[in-house]
């Protein structure tokens, strides 16, 4: 199974609400079987205890420590919101990505998509993108698809 596949991808969501973005994300996750429904869950709780906007328009929800038993595959989404989403961060979100980790993969997966995003231009591609497909050749170029 891919981390990351065009299944797990929205180009143009909205929501209300930084909660019904993480549920968006997640639910991307439960559908593809990397995750229990539970995950979610742990996904908001973990959002409640530090927020997991990153600055530059980005935003990765993912579970609590607690949470890793509900991760059955490493797998990643990612939503774009482009009227942006609250986080409680200087700028909205544009970009929420969703993350599982099995084992040991969290902490690399966090490193690639904050390398991905380091450079500057990488927010405006995901979010000038036409296509799903476009945002999944951006990321294998990180090596995560």
């Amino acid at each position: 199974m891919s981390i990351l596949s065009t299944e797990k991808i929205v180009l143009d969501a909205k929501a209300s609400h930084k909660n019904e973005a993480i549920r968006l994300a997640g639910e991307l996750l439960v559908k593809a079987g990397h995750v229990t429904e539970d995950y979610v869950d742990k996904m908001l709780e973990r959002e409640e205890i530090v927020s997991t906007y990153m600055g530059g328009g980005l935003a990765i929800p993912h579970g609590t420590k607690e949470a890793k038993s509900l991760v059955k595959s490493t797998g990643m989404s990612i939503v774009r919101f482009p009227e942006g989403i609250d986080f409680g961060g200087d700028e909205p979100a544009f970009v929420v990505i969703g993350i599982a980790g099995a084992g040991g993969d969290h902490m690399g997966i966090l490193t690639q998509v904050a390398m991905i995003f380091s450079d500057d231009d990488s927010i405006e591609k995901v979010m000038d993108a036409q296509t799903k497909e476009e945002i999944l050749s951006i990321f294998q170029g990180g090596d995560l698809a």
